[in-house]
């Protein structure tokens, strides 16, 4: 076996996990509103290219939508709820586990949020 056939195969060993991750697919969501009370729901992501994304939520009664990207083990989606714009920044885990912290324009502080791939 050649070096360049090893280190070529060590690279793809290497690059399998990291599409593992932030698949496709429906998540269970579990988090908590600015004011601390819990909240929870499903969302669903469905890719639109290597990186990018459109994710919806449903918690309870209420739906919203946005855009998402990702970059290594940092997943980020904009999104619009009501009349207010919001962020949430997620951390890839290695299970598939999105652990994020999310905010609201024009509201102190912030809520999290974890998405859990439903197999």
């Amino acid at each position: 076996m050649s070096f360049r056939f090893i280190a070529l195969f060590a690279a793809a060993a290497f690059a399998i996990p990291l599409t593992a991750t932030a698949q496709e697919g429906r998540y269970q969501v579990a988090g908590t509103n600015l004011d601390g009370s819990p909240y929870g729901g499903e969302a669903e992501i469905v890719l639109s290219s290597d990186t990018t994304c459109v994710i919806r939520w449903l918690t309870g009664a209420t739906e919203s939508s946005g855009i998402c990207m990702r970059n290594d083990d940092s997943f980020a989606a904009g999104y619009q709820l009501g009349n207010n714009v919001g962020l949430v920044i997620y951390k890839i885990m290695p299970d598939g586990t999105l652990n994020g912290l999310w905010t609201l324009s024009g509201a102190p502080g912030n809520g999290t949020e974890v998405l859990t791939p439903i197999r």
